[in-house]
């Protein structure tokens, strides 16, 4: 297993770790509020992935920005949060410009060898935002999304927004039960959602706050392993 950390003028710095050589595929996974790219780097060994499917892992680090629901205290945070309600708690135009670095990102896995139809683009809490929102407005059918702790963002303008081509990208959303961040509720709806425009979403939940639980990552691994093994190599 390797771990670089890199940076460009046009892109986000990351941390990145492949699990092999000549990796097959991809993650791109985006960090809650305040975290860094470092905060999901340890779940990576623990995914207890198989040796003949070498990943490559890449933890952007999003820009530091006044949060004003933390009283405007500056942190790493994809977006702004104006207020505690689902309807008016993202900044959509810090939403865009992370979409816009994220699609930065996508275009260099494809540069260096993998396609977007082997690329998983993942995210916690406001990251899993992120994720849903490029992730299902990208152009090229990517293998998957992963949603943890997390909800959709302008649930109203995803059916005129959404891209053909991931109108059937699998869906992996998971929530604490009892998530006093982002509360259980939104969580659901969200999955309700798109659930209602026929996405296909494979849904669990843990009784456990805002956080990552063991038997979470089983079932990612478990899910990683099978959408990685039904998408072509090319």
């Amino acid at each position: 297993m390797t771990h670089a950390t890199t940076a460009t003028a046009e892109l986000l710095p990351c941390e990145e770790l492949q699990t092999g050589p000549k990796p097959l595929a991809t993650v791109i996974l985006l960090h809650g509020l305040g975290a860094d790219g470092n905060d999901f780097v340890p779940i990576v060994p623990q995914l207890g992935l198989p040796k003949h499917l070498p990943l490559r892992f890449v933890f952007p680090h999003a820009p530091v920005r006044r949060v004003s629901i933390n009283n405007g205290y500056p942190m790493r945070a994809w977006y702004d949060i104006a207020a505690a309600d689902l309807n008016s708690r993202a900044d959509l135009q810090g939403v865009r410009t992370s979409q816009a670095q994220v699609e930065a990102l996508l275009e260099r896995e494809k540069a260096r060898g993998v396609p977007a139809s082997r690329i998983v683009l993942a995210g916690f809490s406001q990251g899993g935002a992120i994720a849903l929102y490029a992730g299902l407005r990208h152009r090229e059918r990517l293998a998957g999304i992963v949603a943890l702790s997390t909800y959709l963002i302008a649930a109203d303008a995803l059916a005129a927004d959404a891209a053909s081509a991931n109108r059937d990208v699998p869906i992996f959303m998971a929530h604490g039960t009892s998530d006093p961040v982002v509360r259980f509720q939104w969580g659901e709806s969200s999955r309700k959602a798109l659930e209602a425009l026929a996405y296909p979403v494979e849904w669990h939940t843990y009784p456990m706050p805002h956080s990552v639980a063991m038997e979470e990552i089983r079932d990612l691994e478990r899910w990683l392993e099978r959408v990685l093994a039904a998408t072509p190599n090319s």
